[in-house]
């Protein structure tokens, strides 16, 4: 029997995926907050969930180890979205992608045309797209975690980062200066799954689209 496998991370998108599934009548086995399979099982015996990084769900999905699988565009913009279909923007795990600095910075002449300045973000490529779209010379240093820090420390001038409330830029003394896109999350689809397993695939995108309308 065909099968289809599902590529999700836990957290937001996780939870706010649920709803979407029940919609397709898919039911996890189990919570990969509470489990440590990376394999889930669900209700019905020709779907499966693998539970990955948010940013190696495109890699999944791109190489045919899922069919389907939910990912940031923040993600996607990164990975470059090659090999795969992008059929719906689900409107889930929605934030927005900032630039943020101490307060007192002077964010206005640093990215005069022909200026320079130091970022700090996981987001290499949208960084070095927005700052090269301003004519301003760019001094990137790539991190993982605790972003806010980098500009406290002197590492930065400023970061590049995901916003969604604001709270821990404020409690750090760091101040939103410029949005660079809106994020949602996205279905993406491996090519050769949608040929051929368009019969199982088909009706989840159906079901995921009616929920989301």
């Amino acid at each position: 029997m065909s099968s289809i496998t599902i590529a999700l991370s836990k957290g937001r998108i996780f939870e706010e995926t649920l709803p979407l599934l029940a919609a397709a009548g898919i039911e996890p086995a189990e919570n990969p907050e509470r489990s440590r399979k990376l394999i889930i099982g669900t209700n019905r015996p020709d779907v499966r969930l693998v539970i990955v990084r948010a940013t190696d769900t495109p890699t999944y999905v791109q190489h045919g180890a899922a069919d389907l699988g939910i990912a940031g565009r923040d993600v996607l913009l990164e990975h470059g979205g090659t090999g795969l279909y992008q059929p719906l923007d689900l409107r889930i795990a929605r934030c927005r992608m900032c630039v943020a600095t101490p307060a007192g910075f002077d964010y206005a002449a640093a990215v005069r045309p022909g200026g320079r300045i130091r970022v700090a973000t996981k987001y290499i490529k949208s960084a070095r797209q927005h700052f090269a779209g301003k004519g301003v010379h760019l001094d990137l240093i790539k991190l993982y975690g605790s972003m806010e820090l980098a500009p406290l420390v002197g590492l930065a001038d400023a970061i590049v980062d995901l916003v969604s409330s604001g709270g821990t830029l404020r409690a750090n003394n760091l101040v939103e200066v410029e949005e660079i896109l809106h994020i949602s999350s996205r279905l993406i689809v491996n090519q050769a799954s949608m040929k051929m397993k368009r019969e199982l695939i088909q009706p989840v995108l159906d079901a995921f689209s009616g929920a989301v309308a």
